[in-house]
């Protein structure tokens, strides 16, 4: 990387969520450098997880950008976490004495939409292993949801997946009507009966559920009728969060996360009419986020 100046600022970016950490290095005019991708990073479901995986995908990004050698300490960092809009644990990982230079912490949902919205103001809806809505407006923001897993998350992977197991459950008792799902979860989880496939799932986290979504939409798309329920269910629940946010006046408005893409085609119309393709994403958020900081704390002591 000869192109990089010794005295050049670089940056890295963290979005770390409850099933991957994504890094990205990159320079002070956002030119990509390189990227990592490590494993959970939600504090909420393990501290030292958490920081394991935002330096392991911070080493990858300096790897990818052939920096192998390049210190930590000189990185500049951008950091939103799941469940950072949880004091205790705010605290907990501001207490962290991470390796680098500064680290910005903030909550994922921040960084999703400054991303989304190249850094200007704006909503988002996140509907990955979790689900959740934002709205950053005037420097007063809003949060709709994201109350975890089981209990919230509604229309995220997890919940998917966790409706999906349920119903598949009802229907194997013979209690609803046979779903073409019956089997296909039989068989993913490798179980051969309904005692097998509750031994396996109980206490399963969300990201186990999360990788049944996937499921339940293939199987929406070709009629399936537990299927559908589902899915318009957490349709239904995206609906009302983008409305409400909407009504906050956003000047845009995304939807983003790993469901994405297979959601917006069961959305209402008049919300599909709402939303605008992110401009960035979360991690690229992450490091706007960490250079308006800077800046900011520059104007202060100035």
């Amino acid at each position: 990387m000869s192109a990089i100046k010794d005295d050049q600022q670089l940056y890295l970016g963290i979005d770390g969520g409850g099933s991957k950490c994504k890094a990205v290095l990159m320079s002070a005019n956002l030119d990509i450098l390189g990227q990592g991708l490590s494993g959970p990073a939600n504090p909420l479901h393990g501290f030292e997880q958490a920081t394991t995986s935002i330096v392991d995908s911070a080493r990858l990004a300096l790897a990818d950008a052939g920096m192998t050698d390049y210190p930590l300490q000189r990185l500049i960092t951008g950091a939103g976490l799941a469940g950072m809009n949880l004091p205790g644990l705010l605290e907990q990982m501001l207490h962290w004495q991470n390796p680098f230079q500064q680290m910005y912490l903030t909550n994922d949902l921040l960084i999703a939409c400054l991303g989304a919205h190249n850094g200007a103001d704006g909503a988002v809806i996140v509907t990955g292993t979790g689900s959740c809505g934002f709205s950053s407006v005037d420097g007063q923001s809003l949060m709709l949801g994201g109350h975890g897993f089981p209990q919230g998350d509604i229309a995220s992977g997890s919940w998917f997946g966790l409706q999906l197991v349920t119903k598949v459950l009802q229907s194997l008792d013979g209690l609803t009507q046979k779903s073409c799902l019956n089997q296909q979860v039989l068989d993913t989880l490798g179980c051969k009966d309904t005692i097998a496939l509750v031994e396996l799932v109980v206490g399963k986290p969300a990201t186990f559920y999360a990788q049944l979504a996937n499921l339940v939409f293939d199987a929406a798309e070709q009629g399936d009728a537990m299927a559908l329920a589902i899915v318009n269910e957490g349709a239904g629940y995206l609906n009302q969060l983008a409305r409400k946010l909407w009504q906050d006046k956003a000047p845009r408005l995304s939807l983003v996360g790993g469901l994405a893409v297979r959601l917006v085609p069961w959305l209402a119309q008049d919300v599909q009419k709402m939303l605008t393709l992110p401009v960035w994403p979360a991690e690229i958020g992450a490091v706007l986020y960490a250079q308006q900081q800077g800046a900011r704390q520059q104007a202060a002591s100035a």
